[in-house]
């Protein structure tokens, strides 16, 4: 007879996640109270805690469903309702129903963008997302308001400006554009020395106007999108950007989509939290 499976959740991973859902919950408190730049800060050690979770998972051999379901939630609040609240307190309060509206489409987008992920696990593209993924998005709302904060810009003088940015990032994570992955690149390989120094130049780069510097990737992440999708499509439809995309928003053939699908089910596919 053999011993019953001891029931139970494993720890080290949704600590992280935990830790990811308390950095979304204490940006939303300091957005309410006015201390933006705390706020947005939050926000993107929620996207370290987010991008640790499932990978200490995957390397502890911890995963479960709880575990997914849980990072979901987390992710809802620290990459959903965190950043739509502090777009909102910072530059839409004052803009009524417009301002509370452009709010809700991103709340709304990140819902639709992490249920989507969720039913696409095991089917897409490990090379592309399909829409912006959430924590980006999230980066992109939190580095526009810490941008302001460190360049006294205040959100109100430019209320209409803050709404179409929070609109159009909400739109974006609910597109057909396909967004780089990076899951591709291995990062248990050799590389060559001169990698290493470029690394640290980077980090020199990022240590000098951190909000400048994460604001302007974010950004030109949020373009690459449509920039991929518009270079490797030869005639682009509507239902293209925001219709049932055939795979992963790889506009392919029928016969490069069935030979993909061959390819990805001979490998392993990981279901990265980053959604």
């Amino acid at each position: 007879m053999t011993n019953p499976k001891p029931r139970g959740i494993y720890l080290l991973p949704n600590l992280l996640t935990t830790a990811g859902l308390f950095s979304g919950f204490y940006a939303v408190v300091m957005s309410m109270n006015g201390q933006f730049e705390n706020a947005a800060i939050a926000i993107f050690v929620a996207m370290i805690f987010d991008g640790l979770d499932g990978r200490v998972a995957r390397m502890t051999n911890t995963q479960s469903a709880f575990g997914a379901e849980y990072d979901s939630m987390a992710d809802m609040v620290s990459f959903g309702v965190a950043p739509a609240l502090i777009a909102y307190n910072f530059g839409l309060s004052e803009l009524g129903k417009f301002g509370w509206l452009a709010a809700f489409i991103y709340v709304a987008c990140a819902a639709l963008r992490l249920a989507r992920f969720n039913t696409q696990i095991g089917m897409s593209d490990n090379r592309y997302f399909q829409g912006l993924a959430s924590p980006a998005a999230a980066a992109l709302i939190s580095g526009m308001v810490w941008v302001s904060m460190e360049y006294d810009i205040g959100g109100n003088d430019y209320g209409v400006i803050v709404a179409i940015i929070t609109g159009i990032t909400g739109l974006l994570m609910v597109s057909n554009f396909k967004y780089n992955s990076f899951k591709e690149v291995d990062w248990s390989g050799k590389v060559p020395f001169v990698a290493l120094l470029l690394i640290m130049m980077v980090f020199i780069i990022v240590a000098t106007a951190p909000s400048l510097v994460l604001f302007i990737v974010f950004i030109l992440y949020a373009i690459a999108g449509p920039v991929n999708t518009f270079r490797t499509v030869d005639k682009v439809t509507l239902e293209d950007v925001v219709g049932e995309a055939k795979e992963d928003a790889d506009f392919q053939t029928d016969e490069e989509n069935t030979s993909s699908n061959s390819e990805k089910a001979n490998s392993d596919n990981d279901a990265s939290p980053k959604n």
